[in-house]
């Protein structure tokens, strides 16, 4: 499984990163976490407002931090 977080690198994308990789640790998953900062890249997945969060291609998460709950169900 691939997770990507997209984002510039505010605190809110840091923050986002942070819930996501707590989640794969709890669930025990094997994802691989990609930060994705460029612009021209993020803006190549449809997404204008950050932070995102694509998991496998599918963006689940855009333009908030997502809960821990949320990211688990998604690993599932």
């Amino acid at each position: 499984m691939e997770i990507k977080i997209l984002g510039p690198g505010c605190p809110k994308c840091s923050k986002t990163e942070e819930i996501v990789k707590e989640a794969i640790s709890e669930s025990g998953s094997n994802a691989t976490v990609i930060k994705i900062t460029d612009t021209m890249e993020i803006a190549s997945y449809g997404i204008f407002g950050t932070p995102a969060v694509v998991i496998d291609g599918e963006v689940k998460s855009v333009g908030k931090v997502p809960k821990k709950d949320d990211v688990l169900s998604w690993l599932k």
